[in-house]
């Protein structure tokens, strides 16, 4: 089956995939590695411990998985979950694939170069294209065993992966430095609550419910779980945000249900604009003479706050945490110019966590570069 007759790279050499590559099925069933070890695979080709509890798992199907094994879940490889196990030894579901090179892929194929050619946006079109047609689709051992990747020399594959690595390098060293900054912004918050005491919020809060009628503005805003604002899903309908309630800049949205999305899930309208949000959620903005907004957002960013507020939403049979139980909310309020000095430190964090993320996204988009520089030079 072929992918498309306007073949990338079609004077590169190529090579069946499946002549490098073996299958492994081992798994654990002599239950000698416990939940401990469990790890998934997210659509951002990295290994993660699963959300939810395992302690009912039959833990026997478990595949093992060690260093320089490719894993992916069939259903959702189209979407890019598919990691490299360079972490040490873990176990996985028995619903993924688990491959590793052979003898003859170890000669042939750098394992970083071949991760590289999976992150790629042409790779996961590839797998949606050789799905179509399929009842449930799913990307087999037998149908990557099918697949034919351009392969330069081993020299030329090791060049690229060294650029790629050394960009995962400064990422990672950013994300190190970032991590260490988020210490001391929860360092000074445990401070002040050991030094004093703490005060509601009640009094430094005031609600808002101001709809945004028949011309107004259509910067329409979802809240994530990642507590910030985010695109809306495609069901909102534009034309229709007269009953969406404005949030103003320097004020912050909520959402009052918490049994989905398992956290506080709120925004900080940070913008110069106006933002719409859906009329179920609550607006309210602070007196920022006494409580500065950001220094309220650093606790509403804690998973201490999270736990908080699940707790005080499980008497509701919706599981929301509403305006008067946010009113009941006790946090330290220090001086406003500790706030604000505490509050620019967690800024900085938030803008240098956005680069992190930009980074990130470079790498990713660096993979088809590096790739077609790859066989360019191959050629040559």
């Amino acid at each position: 089956m072929s992918y498309n007759p306007k073949t990338p790279f079609p004077n590169a050499p190529r090579v069946r995939l499946g002549d490098y590559i073996k299958r492994s099925t081992v798994n654990n069933k002599d239950l000698k590695y416990g939940i401990e070890l469990i790890q998934g695979v997210t659509n951002k080709g990295k290994f993660s411990i699963p959300k939810g509890s395992t302690l009912e798992i039959d833990l026997k199907p478990y595949k093992l998985v060690d260093n320089g094994a490719f894993v992916y879940n069939p259903s959702r490889l189209n979407i890019g979950s598919l990691a490299y196990r360079t972490e040490g030894f873990c176990i996985v579901s028995h619903l993924y694939i688990v491959f590793y090179l052979n003898d003859e892929g170890k000669k042939r194929i750098n394992p970083e170069y071949l991760y590289m050619y999976f992150r790629r946006e042409e790779f996961y079109r590839e797998v949606t294209f050789r799905n179509f047609g399929s009842q449930r689709p799913e990307f087999n051992f037998n149908d990557m065993s099918e697949l034919e990747i351009p392969l330069p020399e081993l020299t030329v594959q090791q060049k690229y992966v060294d650029v790629y690595n050394a960009m995962v390098a400064n990422q990672q060293s950013y994300e190190r430095g970032l991590d260490d900054l988020k210490l001391v912004c929860d360092g000074y918050i445990e401070d002040l609550r050991r030094k004093m005491p703490c005060k509601k919020i009640g009094p430094y809060i005031h609600r808002h419910d101001i709809r945004n009628g028949q011309n107004g503005t259509k910067n329409v805003m979802g809240i994530s779980t990642s507590k910030e604002f985010r695109e809306p899903s495609a069901k909102v309908n534009r034309n229709e945000l007269s009953n969406y309630k404005v949030v103003k800049p320097r004020q912050i949205g909520f959402v009052q249900t918490t049994h989905n999305e398992k956290v506080f899930a709120y925004a900080f309208n940070n913008t110069d604009e106006d933002i719409v949000v859906s009329s179920v959620n609550e607006v309210f903005s602070t007196e920022e003479d006494k409580l500065y907004p950001e220094y309220l957002c650093m606790f509403f960013n804690r998973t201490e706050f999270d736990r908080y507020a699940r707790f005080h939403s499980w008497g509701s049979a919706r599981e929301t945490f509403t305006w008067n139980d946010l009113l009941e909310v006790q946090i330290p309020i220090p001086d406003i110019k500790v706030q604000k000095a505490i509050a620019d430190i967690y800024t900085v964090y938030k803008k240098r966590k956005a680069i992190n993320e930009q980074l990130k996204a470079q790498i990713k988009n660096i993979c088809p570069i590096l790739i077609k520089g790859s066989l360019e030079e191959g050629k040559q």
